[in-house]
């Protein structure tokens, strides 16, 4: 169970050489890229982020790694062949629980309320005349990612909550559709009845909220808020963390750490671009931020 409100692609062998870089000799910095979104807009959103990357740490190559889905970022992370992901909580719990000494959380996200959390909501068609997730019970539920955290592990151990029975047991059945995007779009196509979606939470639901993936689909225009309505929503989630790969060691945690802080100032746009949304600016996490999540995962669906 989560602990109160929850917080109240194939990996390839590291090289040896790894172990021992230092801001001296890393000329290349691996950056893997969550699934969830189709690849041009991810590749085109962390284009300016590797720009800045160059620049300031004089890095011949900035590679980008649009993983088809969370496992391929999971992966590359713990065999070594990326250096750096931003995850989801139950991404990073994945992580962790595989290989606790893998990678450190270094900074999450602040919405813009102050927070550092946010919801899984459930999503359905204005039309189909689901109010609530009770009135879903037969219905087709869509999950995002296995390795989501609101796409997947949230709901799976909290509509439970609220209905009384396990999501198999209530729904008529449940899928998952490849990613926060292509779920949200099952639903709006009608292919679901109700998607799960991470947002904000914060925010009016006309422009989808400050951030998460109905926001980005709102801002492209995929699709109509008018069309949809809200029919359930989390306790809040920790905001998933920005990692480093312990490789490398401290002396780039603390670069990059200091680095992404002044992101926000330094260039708003970009900040904006690889987050997708609204949001205050980055705060400093430790891996205890991530205990519940954790424990959760283990739990609920193991590594």
């Amino acid at each position: 169970m989560l602990k109160k409100a929850l917080f109240a692609a194939t990996a390839l062998v590291a090289l040896a050489a790894g172990a021992a870089a230092n801001a001296a000799d890393l000329k290349e910095f691996r950056i893997g890229i969550l699934g969830g979104e189709n690849e041009a807009d991810r590749l085109r959103n962390y284009a300016c982020l590797s720009d800045h990357l160059k620049k300031e740490f004089g890095f011949e190559k900035v590679s980008l790694f649009p993983a088809a889905d969370y496992n391929g970022v999971i992966q590359g992370l713990l065999g070594g062949t990326l250096d750096f992901a931003e995850l989801g909580a139950s991404g990073y719990a994945a992580v962790a629980i595989k290989d606790p000494k893998a990678v450190t959380p270094i900074l999450t996200t602040q919405q813009t309320d102050g927070s550092t959390g946010y919801y899984s909501i459930g999503l359905a068609l204005k039309s189909s005349g689901i109010k609530t997730i009770m009135d879903a019970k037969g219905k087709k539920l869509g999950y995002a990612d296995p390795d989501s955290t609101s796409g997947y592990l949230v709901p799976l151990t909290q509509i439970p909550k609220t209905t009384g029975v396990p999501n198999d047991k209530f729904f008529g059945s449940t899928q998952f559709n490849g990613g926060h995007e292509n779920n949200l779009l099952a639903a709006y196509d009608g292919k679901v009845d109700v998607a799960v979606d991470d947002s904000s939470g914060v925010g009016d639901f006309k422009d989808g909220f400050t951030s998460g993936t109905f926001r980005k689909e709102v801002d492209k225009g995929a699709v109509d808020p008018n069309k949809l309505v809200e029919v359930w929503r989390s306790p809040l989630i920790p905001n998933g963390p920005l990692v480093v790969r312990n490789a490398l060691g401290t002396e780039w945690q603390t670069k990059l750490t200091d680095f992404f802080m002044k992101l926000p100032t330094a260039d708003a746009k970009c900040f904006n671009a690889i987050e997708g949304g609204d949001f205050k600016g980055y705060v400093k996490v430790t891996p205890d931020f991530y205990n519940a999540v954790i424990d959760v995962r283990k739990a609920a669906i193991g590594g």
